[in-house]
């Protein structure tokens, strides 16, 4: 298994240690509803060095990105970045990703870790363009330190002026006595905060500085199984559960990182422009539970006679809420909010309600 730049830190103080993606990380330390609550009333950090990243670099760059990404990076400015996808040529997605505009002609795709090695492999495949491919996902660390309180404990280290860096933009500078490092206002929890990239022998210090700065605002080591209840309660799509080769970003209801714009020739572009215009068959969307229960992956969705129609995706008890939410793909004529379903618990049904998302709406 391989192991992050932080991993002593984790086993000091004390984490459950799983296999996630061919690395050695944490699932919690003091267990995942204090962890959850943690990251939404003041400040955590999450190791997700096992993240991948790819540069993509020279002349080519931007007409090779425009390509392979369902977004329009026409948009980004240099200090930019912007969510999308990888259309996969058959209407599926091969990864949901980052795409950091880094500066002129070079850009970093930050990818899911478990899809490291098919991203590249993708990537090289498509290449037709002659873009300077590489691949920088061993020699990068990276730490998201996110809540409320993440900007009041980081700006303790840097003479850049956090406040000042937007939503989906970023800045690259001396974080922590270190150079070089990108700051970016970006994170999958929906709490606020910042992702630090960072070269590996530079991890030590940035980790060891971000705790220190952060303990009169009780900073606290944030494992995997909170990363997961934090980004379902904003209905934010996890790689492997919500979407994959057989998803497209339509179904997903990713249409907004799916930019039919004049230049914007991404793979699968007439395939996906031809099914938004047609019926929805299926959509992918969020619900809470009525009655008790708690949906989980897989679990079928069914009506009020018991004929299936749909299944879940991702599901949990969620801690800032305290119900069972979930999302799962959910057939026509079942979208509406507050649309009365069931989830099929055991043998058990157990009802439900189609919900706007996010969940989470805020303290």
């Amino acid at each position: 298994m391989k192991k992050t730049a932080f991993n002593k830190y984790h086993k000091e103080l004390g984490a459950k240690m799983v296999e996630f993606a061919g690395y050695e990380m944490p699932i919690e330390y003091t267990g995942v509803k204090d962890e959850h609550l943690t990251v939404r009333k003041g400040v955590g950090v999450f190791d997700v060095s096992h993240m991948g990243e790819i540069w993509v670099k020279g002349p080519k760059a931007f007409d090779f990105v425009q390509k392979v990404t369902s977004n329009d990076v026409a948009k980004l400015q240099p200090g930019d970045a912007q969510y999308s996808c990888f259309p996969n040529g058959k209407g599926g997605i091969v990864d949901d990703l980052i795409v950091y505009h880094y500066e002129n002609q070079k850009y970093m795709l930050v990818v899911n870790a478990a899809n490291i090695e098919k991203d590249w492999n993708w990537l090289n495949e498509q290449n037709t363009e002659g873009a300077e491919l590489e691949n920088a996902s061993d020699t990068i660390s990276q730490l998201a330190v996110q809540g409320p309180l993440a900007t009041k404990v980081l700006q303790k280290l840097t003479d850049i002026n956090l406040s000042e860096i937007n939503f989906y933009t970023f800045t690259v500078g001396k974080f922590a006595g270190v150079d070089n490092v990108i700051i970016s206002a970006t994170g999958y929890t929906g709490s606020g905060g910042f992702e630090l990239y960072m070269y590996n022998n530079d991890a030590d210090k940035i980790w060891n500085a971000v705790f220190e700065a952060g303990k009169e605002e009780g900073i606290k080591p944030i494992g995997l199984a909170a990363r997961d209840t934090l980004r379902l309660e904003m209905g934010y799509c996890l790689y492997g559960n919500d979407i994959d080769d057989t998803t497209s970003p339509i179904e997903a209801g990713l249409g907004w990182i799916t930019k039919f714009v004049d230049g914007n020739n991404f793979i699968d572009r007439e395939y996906l422009e031809k099914q938004k215009a047609e019926p929805i068959v299926r959509r992918l969307k969020g619900f809470e539970m009525i009655e008790r229960g708690i949906p989980r992956k897989g679990y079928e969705i069914v009506n009020a006679e018991g004929e299936k129609i749909g299944v879940v995706t991702s599901g949990t008890m969620s801690p800032s809420l305290n119900k069972g939410i979930g999302m799962g793909y959910v057939n026509a004529g079942y979208l509406k909010v507050d649309t009365e379903i069931y989830i099929q618990i055991r043998n058990k049904k157990v009802k439900a309600k189609i919900v706007k998302l996010p969940f989470y709406k805020g303290e």
